[in-house]
Protein backbone atom coordinates (compact mmCIF):
# COMPACT_ATOMS: atom_id res chain seq x y z
CA UNK A 1 0.00 0.00 0.00
CA UNK A 2 2.89 2.62 1.47
CA UNK A 3 4.67 1.72 -2.23
CA UNK A 4 1.67 2.59 -4.47
CA UNK A 5 0.93 5.86 -2.57
CA UNK A 6 4.66 6.65 -2.93
CA UNK A 7 4.76 5.99 -6.78
CA UNK A 8 1.17 7.42 -7.34
CA UNK A 9 2.60 10.61 -5.27
CA UNK A 10 5.99 10.72 -7.76
CA UNK A 11 3.84 10.29 -10.73
CA UNK A 12 1.90 13.30 -9.31
CA UNK A 13 5.00 15.40 -8.65
CA UNK A 14 6.53 14.72 -12.15
CA UNK A 15 2.85 15.35 -13.84
CA UNK A 16 2.71 18.95 -12.82
CA UNK A 17 6.64 19.65 -13.39
CA UNK A 18 6.16 18.81 -16.59
CA UNK A 19 2.78 20.66 -16.81
CA UNK A 20 4.94 23.65 -15.44
CA UNK A 21 7.45 23.60 -17.79
CA UNK A 22 5.02 23.71 -20.93
CA UNK A 23 2.82 26.22 -19.48
CA UNK A 24 5.24 29.22 -19.92
CA UNK A 25 5.50 31.68 -17.49
CA UNK A 26 2.93 34.54 -17.42
CA UNK A 27 3.50 37.42 -19.42
CA UNK A 28 4.11 40.62 -17.23
CA UNK A 29 1.62 42.71 -16.47
CA UNK A 30 2.50 45.78 -18.21
CA UNK A 31 0.94 44.61 -21.42
CA UNK A 32 -2.08 47.49 -21.01
CA UNK A 33 -3.98 46.92 -23.87
CA UNK A 34 -4.03 43.00 -23.00
CA UNK A 35 -5.09 44.01 -19.25
CA UNK A 36 -7.81 46.24 -20.69
CA UNK A 37 -9.53 43.64 -22.81
CA UNK A 38 -9.35 41.07 -20.49
CA UNK A 39 -10.87 43.03 -17.34
CA UNK A 40 -13.67 44.32 -20.50
CA UNK A 41 -14.09 41.49 -22.71
CA UNK A 42 -16.22 39.63 -19.60
CA UNK A 43 -16.57 35.83 -20.82
CA UNK A 44 -14.90 35.11 -24.28
CA UNK A 45 -14.84 31.51 -25.43
CA UNK A 46 -13.00 29.01 -23.18
CA UNK A 47 -10.92 27.01 -25.48
CA UNK A 48 -8.11 24.86 -23.88
CA UNK A 49 -5.20 23.53 -25.01
CA UNK A 50 -5.77 19.91 -26.97
CA UNK A 51 -3.17 18.07 -24.31
CA UNK A 52 -5.43 19.68 -21.71
CA UNK A 53 -8.50 18.62 -22.80
CA UNK A 54 -9.38 16.25 -19.74
CA UNK A 55 -11.04 18.05 -16.82
CA UNK A 56 -8.86 16.20 -14.48
CA UNK A 57 -5.50 17.17 -16.24
CA UNK A 58 -6.58 20.39 -15.99
CA UNK A 59 -7.16 20.44 -12.36
CA UNK A 60 -3.56 19.17 -11.65
CA UNK A 61 -1.71 21.59 -14.25
CA UNK A 62 -3.42 24.30 -12.47
CA UNK A 63 -1.24 23.69 -9.36
CA UNK A 64 1.57 24.24 -11.45
CA UNK A 65 0.32 27.99 -11.67
CA UNK A 66 1.40 28.74 -8.12
CA UNK A 67 1.44 32.50 -8.96
CA UNK A 68 4.29 34.70 -7.67
CA UNK A 69 6.36 34.43 -4.32
CA UNK A 70 4.86 36.14 -1.38
CA UNK A 71 6.20 39.07 0.43
CA UNK A 72 8.31 38.02 3.60
CA UNK A 73 6.29 40.59 5.38
CA UNK A 74 3.14 39.88 4.66
CA UNK A 75 0.74 42.71 6.13
CA UNK A 76 -2.05 40.78 8.39
CA UNK A 77 -5.30 41.72 9.68
CA UNK A 78 -6.50 39.10 12.45
CA UNK A 79 -10.25 39.13 13.10
CA UNK A 80 -11.81 38.42 16.45
CA UNK A 81 -15.24 36.10 16.59
CA UNK A 82 -17.76 36.37 19.38
CA UNK A 83 -16.85 32.41 20.10
CA UNK A 84 -13.28 33.07 20.74
CA UNK A 85 -11.52 31.61 17.46
CA UNK A 86 -9.88 34.22 15.10
CA UNK A 87 -9.89 34.55 11.30
CA UNK A 88 -6.82 36.03 9.36
CA UNK A 89 -7.02 38.51 6.10
CA UNK A 90 -3.96 39.02 3.94
CA UNK A 91 -3.95 42.02 2.36
CA UNK A 92 -2.50 42.70 -0.99
CA UNK A 93 -2.30 46.86 -1.85
CA UNK A 94 -1.57 48.59 -4.44
CA UNK A 95 0.83 50.95 -4.27
CA UNK A 96 -1.63 53.44 -6.30
CA UNK A 97 -4.75 52.77 -3.69
CA UNK A 98 -6.66 55.47 -2.30
CA UNK A 99 -9.56 55.58 0.16
CA UNK A 100 -12.50 54.70 -2.03
CA UNK A 101 -11.23 52.40 -4.96
CA UNK A 102 -12.16 49.38 -4.90
CA UNK A 103 -11.90 46.30 -2.70
CA UNK A 104 -12.33 42.51 -2.97
CA UNK A 105 -12.26 39.50 -0.37
CA UNK A 106 -11.17 36.16 -1.83
CA UNK A 107 -12.30 32.81 0.13
CA UNK A 108 -10.96 29.99 -0.36
CA UNK A 109 -11.40 25.69 -1.18
CA UNK A 110 -11.57 22.92 1.11
CA UNK A 111 -8.18 22.31 2.46
CA UNK A 112 -6.70 25.55 0.83
CA UNK A 113 -5.34 28.60 2.30
CA UNK A 114 -4.53 32.14 1.20
CA UNK A 115 -1.53 30.40 -0.79
CA UNK A 116 -3.08 28.18 -2.42
CA UNK A 117 -1.84 28.84 -6.30
CA UNK A 118 -5.85 30.25 -7.62
CA UNK A 119 -6.00 32.67 -4.32
CA UNK A 120 -1.92 34.25 -4.91
CA UNK A 121 -2.57 34.29 -8.63
CA UNK A 122 -6.01 36.59 -8.51
CA UNK A 123 -4.78 38.66 -5.55
CA UNK A 124 -1.51 39.69 -7.25
CA UNK A 125 -3.85 40.48 -10.99
CA UNK A 126 -6.81 42.26 -9.05
CA UNK A 127 -3.70 44.33 -6.92
CA UNK A 128 -1.89 45.22 -10.41
CA UNK A 129 -5.82 46.22 -11.93
CA UNK A 130 -5.80 48.20 -8.69
CA UNK A 131 -7.72 46.40 -6.27
CA UNK A 132 -7.11 46.41 -2.78
CA UNK A 133 -8.03 42.28 -1.95
CA UNK A 134 -8.13 40.91 1.46
CA UNK A 135 -7.36 36.88 1.01
CA UNK A 136 -9.15 35.04 4.11
CA UNK A 137 -7.94 32.19 6.25
CA UNK A 138 -11.23 30.38 6.92
CA UNK A 139 -10.20 28.76 10.57
CA UNK A 140 -7.62 26.93 11.34
CA UNK A 141 -6.32 27.74 7.57
CA UNK A 142 -2.78 28.97 6.52
CA UNK A 143 -1.68 31.62 8.71
CA UNK A 144 -4.82 31.07 10.91
CA UNK A 145 -3.98 27.57 12.21
CA UNK A 146 -3.10 27.26 15.84
CA UNK A 147 -5.69 30.76 15.63
CA UNK A 148 -9.08 28.37 16.02
CA UNK A 149 -10.68 25.92 18.35
CA UNK A 150 -13.43 25.40 16.07
CA UNK A 151 -13.00 24.08 12.24
CA UNK A 152 -14.63 26.41 9.35
CA UNK A 153 -17.45 24.05 7.14
CA UNK A 154 -19.18 24.86 4.61
CA UNK A 155 -21.99 26.74 5.85
CA UNK A 156 -20.75 28.97 8.10
CA UNK A 157 -21.51 32.08 6.88
CA UNK A 158 -21.34 34.18 10.29
CA UNK A 159 -17.45 34.17 9.99
CA UNK A 160 -17.69 35.82 5.91
CA UNK A 161 -19.89 38.08 7.60
CA UNK A 162 -17.25 39.41 10.62
CA UNK A 163 -14.77 39.24 7.73
CA UNK A 164 -16.83 41.45 5.21
CA UNK A 165 -16.61 43.65 8.27
CA UNK A 166 -13.24 44.17 8.80
CA UNK A 167 -12.85 44.86 5.35
CA UNK A 168 -15.68 47.26 5.21
CA UNK A 169 -13.57 49.21 8.43
CA UNK A 170 -10.44 48.90 6.28
CA UNK A 171 -11.96 50.23 3.37
CA UNK A 172 -14.91 52.45 4.19
CA UNK A 173 -16.00 54.13 0.96
CA UNK A 174 -14.83 51.61 -1.14
CA UNK A 175 -17.33 48.95 -3.27
CA UNK A 176 -16.00 45.08 -2.32
CA UNK A 177 -16.18 42.42 -4.77
CA UNK A 178 -16.85 39.06 -2.93
CA UNK A 179 -15.05 35.82 -4.56
CA UNK A 180 -15.23 32.10 -3.86
CA UNK A 181 -13.77 29.33 -4.38
CA UNK A 182 -14.72 25.85 -4.64
CA UNK A 183 -16.25 25.21 -0.73
CA UNK A 184 -15.66 28.93 -0.23
CA UNK A 185 -18.30 29.34 -3.39
CA UNK A 186 -20.66 27.62 -1.50
CA UNK A 187 -20.10 29.73 1.72
CA UNK A 188 -20.40 32.93 -0.34
CA UNK A 189 -23.96 32.04 -2.27
CA UNK A 190 -25.50 30.94 1.24
CA UNK A 191 -24.45 34.39 2.52
CA UNK A 192 -26.01 36.55 -0.16
CA UNK A 193 -28.67 33.80 -0.35
CA UNK A 194 -29.29 34.63 3.63
CA UNK A 195 -29.00 38.38 3.62
CA UNK A 196 -31.68 41.19 2.89
CA UNK A 197 -30.27 43.22 0.10
CA UNK A 198 -26.19 43.11 -0.05
CA UNK A 199 -23.64 41.90 3.05
CA UNK A 200 -21.35 45.12 3.95
CA UNK A 201 -20.29 47.06 1.41
CA UNK A 202 -20.67 44.21 -1.15
CA UNK A 203 -21.83 45.21 -4.85
CA UNK A 204 -21.17 42.29 -6.70
CA UNK A 205 -20.19 38.18 -6.00
CA UNK A 206 -19.03 35.59 -8.03
CA UNK A 207 -18.56 31.49 -7.11
CA UNK A 208 -16.10 29.50 -8.90
CA UNK A 209 -17.01 26.05 -8.88
CA UNK A 210 -19.55 26.24 -6.04
CA UNK A 211 -20.49 22.48 -4.18
CA UNK A 212 -23.92 24.26 -3.98
CA UNK A 213 -25.40 20.54 -3.29
CA UNK A 214 -22.98 18.79 -0.58
CA UNK A 215 -24.74 15.65 -0.18
CA UNK A 216 -23.83 14.91 -3.96
CA UNK A 217 -20.64 16.57 -4.65
CA UNK A 218 -19.57 14.18 -1.50
CA UNK A 219 -21.28 11.42 -2.89
CA UNK A 220 -19.68 11.31 -6.37
CA UNK A 221 -16.37 11.46 -4.98
CA UNK A 222 -16.77 8.28 -4.23
CA UNK A 223 -16.30 7.02 -7.91
CA UNK A 224 -14.39 6.17 -10.48
CA UNK A 225 -11.25 8.50 -10.72
CA UNK A 226 -12.67 11.34 -8.72
CA UNK A 227 -11.91 8.55 -5.98
CA UNK A 228 -8.13 9.89 -5.43
CA UNK A 229 -9.60 13.56 -4.93
CA UNK A 230 -11.48 11.80 -2.16
CA UNK A 231 -8.67 10.78 -0.43
CA UNK A 232 -6.30 13.63 -0.89
CA UNK A 233 -8.97 16.03 0.59
CA UNK A 234 -9.43 13.17 3.81
CA UNK A 235 -6.17 13.18 4.10
CA UNK A 236 -5.17 16.59 4.10
CA UNK A 237 -8.06 17.15 6.95
CA UNK A 238 -7.75 14.17 9.18
CA UNK A 239 -4.07 15.19 9.52
CA UNK A 240 -5.10 18.73 10.67
CA UNK A 241 -8.20 16.94 13.21
CA UNK A 242 -6.29 14.03 14.93
CA UNK A 243 -6.48 15.86 18.27
CA UNK A 244 -10.25 17.00 17.90
CA UNK A 245 -10.57 12.90 16.49
CA UNK A 246 -8.93 11.37 19.55
CA UNK A 247 -11.01 13.03 21.70
CA UNK A 248 -13.89 12.00 20.06
CA UNK A 249 -13.16 9.12 20.63
CA UNK A 250 -12.19 8.80 24.38
CA UNK A 251 -15.92 11.06 24.53
CA UNK A 252 -17.85 8.10 22.91
CA UNK A 253 -15.70 5.10 24.57
CA UNK A 254 -15.07 3.60 21.12
CA UNK A 255 -11.93 3.70 18.83
CA UNK A 256 -10.52 6.09 16.90
CA UNK A 257 -11.92 7.30 13.62
CA UNK A 258 -9.88 6.71 10.61
CA UNK A 259 -12.56 8.21 7.81
CA UNK A 260 -11.93 6.98 4.18
CA UNK A 261 -14.29 9.48 2.48
CA UNK A 262 -14.80 12.95 3.04
CA UNK A 263 -18.47 11.67 3.70
CA UNK A 264 -17.13 9.90 7.16
CA UNK A 265 -15.17 12.54 7.84
CA UNK A 266 -17.77 14.64 8.13
CA UNK A 267 -20.12 12.38 9.55
CA UNK A 268 -18.03 11.68 12.45
CA UNK A 269 -16.14 15.20 12.87
CA UNK A 270 -17.28 18.09 10.69
CA UNK A 271 -20.65 17.42 11.64
CA UNK A 272 -20.63 16.39 15.31
CA UNK A 273 -18.05 18.96 16.36
CA UNK A 274 -20.17 21.71 14.38
CA UNK A 275 -23.64 20.85 16.09
CA UNK A 276 -25.06 19.01 12.89
CA UNK A 277 -26.78 15.39 14.04
CA UNK A 278 -24.31 14.14 11.15
CA UNK A 279 -23.25 14.35 7.80
CA UNK A 280 -26.91 14.78 5.72
CA UNK A 281 -27.77 16.75 8.35
CA UNK A 282 -24.71 18.97 7.49
CA UNK A 283 -25.00 18.70 4.24
CA UNK A 284 -28.99 19.84 3.71
CA UNK A 285 -27.81 23.08 5.84
CA UNK A 286 -25.28 24.12 4.53
CA UNK A 287 -25.41 23.33 0.98
CA UNK A 288 -26.20 27.31 -0.97
CA UNK A 289 -28.56 25.66 -3.62
CA UNK A 290 -31.72 26.38 -1.14
CA UNK A 291 -30.84 29.49 -0.86
CA UNK A 292 -29.88 30.95 -4.68
CA UNK A 293 -33.81 31.81 -5.55
CA UNK A 294 -32.74 34.85 -2.71
CA UNK A 295 -29.74 36.11 -4.37
CA UNK A 296 -30.14 40.04 -5.10
CA UNK A 297 -26.53 41.16 -5.59
CA UNK A 298 -25.23 40.55 -8.90
CA UNK A 299 -23.78 37.65 -9.15
CA UNK A 300 -21.57 35.27 -11.59
CA UNK A 301 -21.41 31.49 -11.01
CA UNK A 302 -19.10 30.00 -13.27
CA UNK A 303 -18.48 25.94 -13.87
CA UNK A 304 -17.03 23.57 -15.79
CA UNK A 305 -18.69 20.14 -17.41
CA UNK A 306 -15.95 18.03 -16.58
CA UNK A 307 -14.97 19.22 -13.23
CA UNK A 308 -14.28 15.88 -11.58
CA UNK A 309 -14.83 17.46 -7.86
CA UNK A 310 -18.47 19.13 -8.57
CA UNK A 311 -20.57 17.06 -10.34
CA UNK A 312 -22.56 19.39 -13.12
CA UNK A 313 -25.79 17.72 -12.40
CA UNK A 314 -26.25 20.23 -9.35
CA UNK A 315 -26.86 22.82 -11.61
CA UNK A 316 -29.47 21.29 -13.91
CA UNK A 317 -32.95 22.74 -13.79
CA UNK A 318 -31.53 25.52 -10.87
CA UNK A 319 -34.16 28.50 -11.76
CA UNK A 320 -31.39 31.43 -11.42
CA UNK A 321 -32.81 34.79 -10.13
CA UNK A 322 -32.41 37.79 -12.03
CA UNK A 323 -29.25 39.10 -10.13
CA UNK A 324 -26.86 35.96 -11.09
CA UNK A 325 -25.30 34.84 -13.91
CA UNK A 326 -24.49 31.09 -14.78
CA UNK A 327 -21.63 30.51 -17.14
CA UNK A 328 -21.11 26.30 -17.99
CA UNK A 329 -18.11 25.77 -19.78
CA UNK A 330 -17.35 22.43 -21.62
CA UNK A 331 -13.53 22.22 -20.57
CA UNK A 332 -12.18 23.29 -17.30
CA UNK A 333 -11.92 20.71 -14.56
CA UNK A 334 -12.00 22.09 -10.98
CA UNK A 335 -10.28 25.55 -10.14
CA UNK A 336 -8.46 24.79 -13.65
CA UNK A 337 -9.41 26.55 -16.78
CA UNK A 338 -5.93 26.79 -18.08
CA UNK A 339 -6.60 28.25 -21.66
CA UNK A 340 -4.69 28.01 -25.26
CA UNK A 341 -2.60 31.83 -25.78
CA UNK A 342 -4.90 34.01 -26.52
CA UNK A 343 -5.82 37.67 -25.90
CA UNK A 344 -5.56 37.29 -21.85
CA UNK A 345 -1.88 38.45 -20.88
CA UNK A 346 -1.58 34.75 -19.80
CA UNK A 347 -2.97 31.01 -19.91
CA UNK A 348 -4.94 31.54 -16.44
CA UNK A 349 -8.24 32.02 -18.36
CA UNK A 350 -9.70 32.10 -14.92
CA UNK A 351 -8.33 34.42 -13.76
CA UNK A 352 -9.43 37.13 -15.93
CA UNK A 353 -12.95 36.40 -16.01
CA UNK A 354 -12.39 37.46 -12.16
CA UNK A 355 -10.40 40.31 -12.52
CA UNK A 356 -12.67 41.48 -15.40
CA UNK A 357 -16.04 40.80 -13.07
CA UNK A 358 -14.54 42.54 -10.31
CA UNK A 359 -13.14 45.29 -11.99
CA UNK A 360 -15.96 45.84 -14.55
CA UNK A 361 -17.74 49.81 -13.69
CA UNK A 362 -21.39 48.79 -13.92
CA UNK A 363 -21.86 45.15 -12.47
CA UNK A 364 -25.05 43.50 -13.98
CA UNK A 365 -26.31 40.21 -14.29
Amino acid sequence: MRQRRRTASIRFRRFVKIAASRLSPPVPLVCRVSLARAMNDSFPPFRPPAWLRSGHMQTLAALALVGPRPPKTPVRHRVRLDDGDTLVLTEDRPPSWRDGDRAAMLVHGLAGCHLSPYMRRIAHKLARAGVRTFRLDLRGCGAGEGLARLPYHAGLTADLRVALAEVARQCPRSSIALVGFSLGGNLVLKLLGETAGAPAGVDRAAAICPPIDLAVCCRSLERGLARWYDRHFVALLSKKAQAELRRLAEQNGGKLARPRTLYEFDDCYTAPVSGFRGAEHYYRESSAAAYLGSIRVPTTILAARDDPVVPPSIFAGVAWPAAVRFVETEHGGHLGFIARRGADPDRCWMDWRVVGWATTTAPSS
